[in-house]
């Protein structure tokens, strides 16, 4: 019987307070760092059931997709005391370790610096080896995806053998693409967090094709990397913990949730600037106005992102997931595998916070592809959205994936059930594992149904944060 072999989990944004994650405090809009939340404590339960059912000792690997340690929104210190109490429940101090003890992260965008920590601690590596005087390379701006030389993440390894029974834990840092392979080289299972399938990822390169007509552009995901990663790292992972200012930038990012007060947002900053620093007095009304039309083009763009579309995949995120697959994915794989292009590729992803399973056809590559994306563990609207929720990934020893749909939202709490899907070609049949798994999963029976009331209960609760916090 096929055996859960890795689990994939993405976008837990741990510490952030839109996070069901993360514990809010009773009424309160404060976080609780020192206790798991209770969808946190279900949503381990839930993968203990599944995994006592293997029947090898072998524990299976987590693979840890970005947006793990929420690093934009919460301060360093609380997401490592969120990510604590997840260590805790699944690597308890007088229980069973529900995971091998080496976890493969690959960071997404809202926990990027760990990419940027684990590049400069690979670089400094590096230099070891180099005798003095000698030429030195640039530093590396991404892994191999195939085999990679793991980087060993220190803040979060040193982070978690703090325990006296994890002194051995290992994580490993991967950025941005980790590839499994099968025996034969013909079965390949990609993970990647996904946040460049979203244009304003890659701002900093379409900035410079604008100004200098002349550059084509990246065409390879190092280069696009390197153009964009101070840009990601700075507006996404490091800004908000900028002290006061990092605080405000939370709200901000908080009311650019909501349209109104986003408005109210624009026009008084438009207001503010032009008071400051007008030299013409009667003028003031005129530049509000067009401050304001300026300010509204580059913060709606930052609202408008992929998680505000009403579709599970926007066209400007269809088009940048083509675009991706297509150049940046394609071109690794072909430089890395020795021009070989595996005939059976599933490419799994989160970053959008909306959940599916899907065949999906990409020029270059010799079949169809099974795509899956684990969605988000955030509530990031007032109003309940059916297509947001989260995804549970799993892959069994034969680089078989399914999905274990833990949730989508949704009106009544009687609608929030687990399910699992799976992406299957046209005319072929669900896969062992799929039938194993979805005999395992009985949404009306413990752990699942106390994990479906709870996340409903959650994703109430931290609406009312969010719509709190809009209103402040």
């Amino acid at each position: 019987m096929p055996d859960i072999r890795y689990v994939c989990l993405s976008d837990m944004h741990l510490a952030a307070d839109n996070s069901v994650l993360t514990r809010i405090q009773p009424g309160s809009i404060a976080t609780d760092t020192m206790h798991p939340s209770p969808v946190l404590t279900q949503l381990v339960a839930c993968l203990r059931e599944l995994i006592a059912h293997n029947e090898s000792k072998e524990k299976p690997t987590l693979v840890l997709n970005g947006d793990i340690l929420e690093l934009a929104l919460a301060e360093t210190n609380e997401a490592a005391m969120v990510f604590e109490r997840f260590i805790e429940l699944i690597f308890p101090k007088d229980g069973e370790a529900l995971f091998d003890k080496n976890i493969i992260y690959l960071p997404g965008n809202h926990d990027h610096h760990l990419w940027e920590n684990a590049r400069e601690t690979q670089y400094v590596n590096f230099i070891d080896g180099i005798p003095p005087g000698s030429h030195l390379e640039i530093p590396w701006h991404t892994t191999k995806m195939f085999s990679p030389d793991l980087v060993r993440g220190y803040f979060v390894t040193d982070l978690i053998q703090r325990y006296p029974h994890l002194k051995d834990a290992v994580i490993s840092i991967v950025y941005p693409n980790y590839a499994l392979v099968g025996s034969d080289g013909q079965k390949c299972v990609i993970f990647s967090h996904g946040h460049y399938i979203e244009s304003l990822y890659s701002l900093m390169s379409t900035l410079n094709t604008m100004i200098f007509p002349k550059s084509s552009g990246p065409k390879v995901i190092y280069d696009l990397e390197e153009d964009n990663f101070a840009w990601i790292d700075f507006f996404w992972s490091t800004m908000a913990r900028s002290g006061d200012v990092g605080h405000n930038i939370g709200l901000l990012y908080d009311k650019l949730q909501d349209k109104d007060q986003l408005g109210k947002l624009i026009t008084n900053l438009s207001a503010s600037l032009v008071k400051q620093y007008s030299p013409v007095k009667f003028a003031e009304g005129i530049e509000t106005k067009v401050l304001a039309s300026i300010l509204g083009f580059i913060l709606g763009g930052v609202a408008e992102r992929e998680k505000q579309q009403p579709a599970l995949l926007s066209p400007d995120a269809q088009h940048g997931l083509h675009l991706f697959i297509e150049t940046m994915l394609l071109a690794q794989i072909r430089t890395e595998n020795k021009q070989n292009i595996p005939a059976d590729i599933t490419f799994i992803f989160g970053h959008t916070h909306k959940p599916f399973s899907q065949e999906m056809n990409f020029t270059g590559y010799p079949a169809s592809m099974n795509v899956y994306n684990s969605g988000g563990w955030v509530v990031d609207t007032v109003q309940p959205s059916p297509i947001h929720g989260a995804a549970v990934i799993l892959v069994d020893e034969a680089l078989q994936p399914i999905s274990l749909r833990m949730y989508n939202q949704a009106t009544s709490a009687a609608d929030y059930t687990v399910r699992v899907e799976e992406s299957t070609r046209q005319g072929v049949t669900s896969s062992p594992f799929h039938d194993r798994i979805s005999a395992l999963v009985d949404p009306a029976s413990e752990p699942w149904k106390s994990f479906s009331a709870t996340v409903a209960e959650a994703v109430r609760i931290h609406a009312q944060v969010l719509q709190t916090k809009i209103n402040l």
